[in-house]
């Protein structure tokens, strides 16, 4: 049996997995789990890498003090984002959170001042969203973010895996978020990089997903008690994990990574980058073993859980009684899940109410309502991209793979299924964590898996939901 410790941290929460594989079979536990909280600060949000790197520690340390081995460990976030280090190895300053204003308006101001956005589209096939690190880095340039010489680039999960082993790499998956790699060269593009004041010297190698970044360095071995255990670049961004753990069987399939944010794709052998793309904004990021996840990033649960914060007590607790409220409401309006209104306002339940306002509509009132309009309208979208998403694929797809937190809401994938017209298939719930120890387990292997075979041990590990029509 063999121990793999998977660490995934989400824009809300953290958490490390530990599992362990025999026999075909990847049996997981949730080992820890810490918040991530943005924290608010000088008139911006920032994100705790030294407290997410000291709860790593702290798990590393519980593993040594229980006795547990583990083969090695493995590292995913979410993307875009990113951390500088000084010549010494030391963190610059915190990082900035993707939901941080200063990027507000700066897809416009660069595409006046720099390269047009058709050029961009074109080196890169990535969807534009104005918190994609080529904008971040654009905003950081113009403030004098850049002025201290030799500062180092990380996204988050390299910047992790450099903290613990003292070797900066820079991962394929994660910097294929950024809207700075080029999917043809396979490498960050140096004319995009000066357009916002960086150099390719500035990151690390490029590493795909299986690539051993190094152990722990002494200090780290000695601190732990766990000694030079392996760190594997696993596919740093958290959905490139998940889409790992897909459950299927052929290539006739769309996946919805459905959490915070609904990722939208299919798995494609080659980037997709047409003008039809450019229009529809998909995007093209990398996956495992030269696939790429053509897909749309749209809103997923983010306004239902601002809701659910704003009602605190006055709703169910329970979360499956929450969502079963959507039963109690014949509420018929709907709303764009992805209008800029719902990115990050005060108040959800205001923003939505407005919504309606604005167009003349009635606006839901009770709980029941909204909850009933959220997930009716989340399903609605996802009938929208998919359409697109199937004009473009090079294969029909028949079916919905569902993995995330998201396919647990059984009433919200039953609204799917009936817009699609198509089974809607969800499991794993975990799917990221799943992923993520399959790139380890791949990587202890003699002989590396392949993906065929990853997936027949995911489907060997799970259970799955069928919701039809």
């Amino acid at each position: 049996m063999k121990h793999f410790l998977a660490v995934d941290l989400g824009a809300t929460s953290g958490r490390t997995i530990l599992s362990s594989v025999e026999a075909g079979k990847v049996v997981m536990r949730e080992y820890t789990r810490f918040r991530n909280p943005q924290i608010p600060f000088a008139g911006h949000l920032y994100w705790d890498l030294p407290q997410l790197f000291n709860e790593i520690l702290e798990a590393l340390r519980k593993l040594a003090a229980e006795g547990v081995t583990v083969e090695s460990i493995g590292i995913d976030t979410w993307g875009c984002d990113f951390a500088f280090f000084r010549p010494d190895g030391q963190l610059a300053a915190l990082p900035y959170c993707y939901r941080d204003t200063h990027t507000d308006g700066a897809m416009e101001r660069y595409f006046a001042e720099r390269l047009p956005r058709e050029e961009v589209y074109r080196k890169t096939g990535i969807q534009f969203m104005p918190f994609n690190s080529l904008f971040q880095f654009y905003v950081i340039g113009r403030d004098g973010g850049f002025s201290a010489d030799g500062l180092s680039v990380a996204f988050i999960p390299d910047a992790l895996a450099y903290m613990l082993t003292g070797r900066m790499v820079c991962e394929y998956t994660v910097a294929s978020t950024s809207q700075l790699l080029n999917p043809v060269t396979g490498d960050l593009d140096e004319e995009l990089l000066a357009s916002v004041g960086l150099k390719r010297s500035q990151f690390g190698p490029l590493v795909q997903p299986g690539e051993r970044i190094g152990r722990l360095t002494p200090q780290l071995a000695e601190y732990t008690g766990l000694g030079a255990i392996p760190v594997v670049a696993v596919a740093g961004h958290d959905t490139a994990s998940a889409v790992i753990a897909v459950p299927a069987e052929d290539d006739n399939f769309a996946y919805l990574s459905c959490g915070t944010w609904s990722l939208l794709g299919i798995e494609s052998p080659c980037p997709i980058i047409t003008a039809e793309s450019a229009k529809a904004n998909f995007t093209n990021e990398g996956g495992i073993d030269g696939t790429t996840r053509f897909l749309k990033n749209i809103t997923g649960l983010w306004i239902y859980e601002n809701c659910r914060r704003e009602w605190g007590e006055s709703v169910p607790q329970n979360v499956n009684d929450l969502n079963a409220l959507c039963l109690e409401s014949s509420f018929a309006g709907l709303i764009n899940p992805d209008d800029p209104a719902f990115a990050h306002p005060a108040s959800m339940t205001e923003a939505i109410r407005r919504s309606f306002v604005s167009r003349g509509e009635a606006a839901p009132e009770t709980p029941a309502d909204f909850v009933r309009c959220i997930f009716r309208s989340l399903a609605r979208r996802i009938r929208e991209v998919l359409n697109l998403l199937t004009g473009l694929s090079p294969h029909p797809v028949e079916r919905l793979h569902v993995i995330g937190g998201g396919s647990l809401n059984r009433h919200l994938m039953q609204f799917i299924a009936e817009e699609l017209g198509m089974p809607v298939i969800t499991g794993p719930a975990e799917g990221t964590a799943l992923g993520n120890t399959l790139v380890q387990l791949r990587a202890s292997e003699r002989e590396g898996l392949s993906l065929a075979e990853l997936r027949r041990i995911v489907r060997n590990s799970i259970n799955t939901n069928i919701y039809r029509p």
